[in-house]
């Protein structure tokens, strides 16, 4: 176990968080109980998550947890995508939170790598 409030993607999921809840407060109130919604709630899910996972007992759970997270990126990206689409989002705002979440994903595969071989380790 250990404290994901020390961890650099808990801190980006978190910083994420704040962007897309800032973001989706400008889309249409018609949005507020559908992509909206969606979005806050897969955000959420990619910090708390890697949190969860923290407070597992084995790395294999924690992975789990890490790789739920990455799910959750995965559903955020694909949810711009349409609110893009729908011309909820400009151009610029799109590509800075798509570069957020490309950074971000990066930085969970290669943590997802790195809590594996501690428990190929640790047997």
């Amino acid at each position: 176990m250990q404290d994901f409030k020390e961890l650099q993607i808990w801190k980006l999921a978190f910083d994420l968080n704040k962007e897309i809840y800032k973001t989706t407060a400008k889309f249409p109130k018609e949005e507020l109980y559908a992509l909206t919604q969606q979005l806050k709630r897969a955000s959420v899910s990619v910090s708390s998550n890697i949190a969860e996972g923290c407070g597992k007992r084995t790395n294999k759970d924690f992975v789990s947890f890490l790789y739920n997270a990455m799910g959750s990126l995965k559903e955020i990206e694909s949810q711009l995508l349409i609110a893009q689409d729908l011309n909820y989002l400009a151009q610029s705002k799109f590509i800075e939170l798509d570069e957020k979440l490309d950074e971000l994903g990066k930085k969970l595969t290669k943590f997802i790598q790195h809590v594996q071989s501690r428990e190929e380790k640790n047997g």
